[in-house]
């Protein structure tokens, strides 16, 4: 449905030359906490008009390096193309994909888990992002950034950093090198158009570990441990328990790193209506049950050794 656009946001697409001059129509598009997003239909085609809405200092994120990894998935095949980048707007337009987003319930259905492993295969296999990421450093970041502002921490969050400690050396024993990444594969950001998968948005997106992106997936959905098994095993090609297991530790991470993303916004962010906390908390609450479960170290064992 068009909405109006109001004379603020007609004024920032008026500056973009693609989309001025001309009959249009807007639509606010569902999803994103950190930008506004909108469908903008013109003579010329249609466009997705990324805004920000938060300068993402405090989360890391790089607006220079989202519109260069942008550019790269979409060299790759499997991120929408690029068309225009005006960083002093906090303005990214990228091609309207006719595609649906996926929800929980696709990634609950195991025929789909296939298409996405190839979906991430070839993201993974395209060009090599302009930064890194890595879990284990952007969590230490986030909790330097919670305790220097005296936001809320949950409760026990630091009596775990021996478990994560733990994990990062188990790790190191089989690291193999890192793929470009989206790294923040929420189901809205994997997109069906009936024949093949995109995935988009590029905010967090950086050289990682592969294993990242499927536990990733896995914990973002809360699936069922047999499906990152299913989708491990379709990514490579056969049932490896060490991957199988990386990922279920980086999935772990996941959590336990994603939920001071939510603390950090929930202290600083006062202009989006939307319960962080809650958010954050569910996630660490299924990160207390895996860092207090009998089957961590079978992970760490089998992360470590041959199959």
């Amino acid at each position: 449905m068009a909405v109006s656009e109001g004379s603020e946001l007609s004024a920032l697409l008026d500056r973009v030359p693609l989309l001025a001059g001309g009959p249009r129509t807007v639509e606010e598009l569902p999803g994103g906490l950190t930008n506004r997003n909108y469908k903008v239909v013109v003579p010329g085609g249609a466009y997705v008009v990324r805004v920000q809405a938060s300068d993402g200092a405090l989360l890391a994120i790089d607006r220079d390096a989202e519109h260069a990894s942008s550019l790269a998935a979409a060299a790759a095949g499997v991120g929408a193309p690029v068309h225009a980048y005006l960083p002093e707007l906090g303005v990214l337009v990228v091609g309207y994909l006719p595609a649906r987003a996926f929800t929980e319930a696709d990634l609950l259905d195991a025929a789909n888990l296939a298409r996405v492993a190839e979906a991430c295969r070839r993201l993974h296999a395209g060009p090599r992002f302009v930064r890194d990421f890595d879990m284990f450093e952007v969590q230490r970041r986030y909790l330097e950034i919670v305790r220097e502002r005296g936001f809320r921490l949950p409760a026990r969050y630091l009596d775990f950093l021996p478990d994560v400690e733990r994990i990062r050396k188990c790790l190191a024993v089989r690291a193999e090198g890192t793929v470009p990444c989206n790294n923040d594969l929420l189901p809205g950001n994997i997109l069906d158009d009936g024949e093949r998968l995109w995935l988009i948005d590029y905010e967090y997106a950086g050289n990682n570990d592969p294993c990242f992106e499927l536990g990733n997936i896995w914990s973002e959905s809360a699936l069922p441990p047999g499906h990152l098994e299913e989708l491990v095993t379709a990514y490579h090609g056969r049932r490896l328990r060490h991957k199988i297991a990386r990922a279920r530790l980086l999935g772990l991470m996941s959590k336990y790193g994603w939920t001071l993303w939510a603390a950090i916004q929930d202290g600083a962010n006062d202009r989006i209506a939307f319960d962080f906390w809650s958010w954050g908390m569910e996630k660490y609450e299924r990160a207390v049950a895996e860092f207090t479960s009998r089957g961590l170290a079978g992970l760490l064992d089998e992360a470590a050794r041959d199959d």
